[in-house]
């Protein structure tokens, strides 16, 4: 379950973005117990103290919550889980349309290309 490290990133943001991934994709639903910070951290081939300033910032972000003698919990708000959700599909939109621009697609390139795209999503 070890995850690939962008080298120009902080480690921290990008387990961050991992685990919202996850509670997007219903691998942690809404309310649901993460595993321990050691758990995670060894799962994911980092230091400990990398994956705890991680939790951190998904708790200052209230995406997790900490109960003491309980360990930490994805949100209850399925609402906050589908504006991550949106955030992340306007993200890979925001990307996908600089790519494009930057290839100098014709639209009918563009067409096509999005045609693929919806055949292969299904």
């Amino acid at each position: 379950m070890s995850t690939e490290f962008d080298p120009t990133r902080p480690i921290y943001l990008q387990i961050v973005e991992e685990v919202k991934k996850r509670a997007v994709r219903g691998q942690y639903p809404p309310g649901c117990q993460l595993p321990s910070v050691r758990e995670m951290a060894k799962a994911m081939e980092v230091n400990p103290n990398t994956m705890s300033r991680a939790y951190m910032e998904l708790e200052r972000e209230g995406f997790i919550s900490t109960r003491r003698g309980q360990g930490s919990f994805v949100t209850e708000e399925v609402r906050q889980v589908n504006e991550e959700r949106q955030r992340l599909a306007t993200a890979v939109r925001d990307r996908f349309v600089a790519e494009v621009r930057e290839l100098g697609l014709e639209p009918g390139q563009v067409e096509r290309l999005l045609r693929d795209i919806r055949e292969a999503v299904r």
